[in-house]
């Protein structure tokens, strides 16, 4: 199962550090909880501020347990430091099931 997250941040520069240094940091500890991460992207758009993620769980996990479980650990916790988290204003979050002809399965 995947899931598409995207975050709105208050300001271009908030987005720059989270996407640079604070999400960049979240792929190792995703993956050591069996999160895999297929692609982080920014809008485009000047004034959008957003963060996009294409994650995938393992298979028969609860995406919302493991995501609490995650952000209850030490590693992320550490992947945070630094970053005031009331400059992620929004995060909304997709599940997905891919099509047999997706590439990503």
């Amino acid at each position: 199962m995947f899931q598409l997250r995207i975050y709105t941040l208050r300001s271009p520069e908030a987005l720059r550090r989270y996407a640079t240094v604070h999400w960049a940091r979240h792929l190792a500890t995703f993956e050591a909880f069996g999160v895999t991460t297929h692609g982080v992207w920014t809008e485009r758009s000047g004034d959008a501020n957003r963060l996009a993620a294409l994650i995938g769980y393992p298979p028969g996990a609860d995406p919302d347990r493991l995501a609490r479980h995650i952000m209850a650990s030490p590693e992320f916790a550490a992947d945070m430091a630094g970053f005031d988290v009331d400059d992620i204003v929004d995060v909304e979050t997709t599940l997905l099931d891919p099509t047999p002809f997706s590439s990503i399965q």
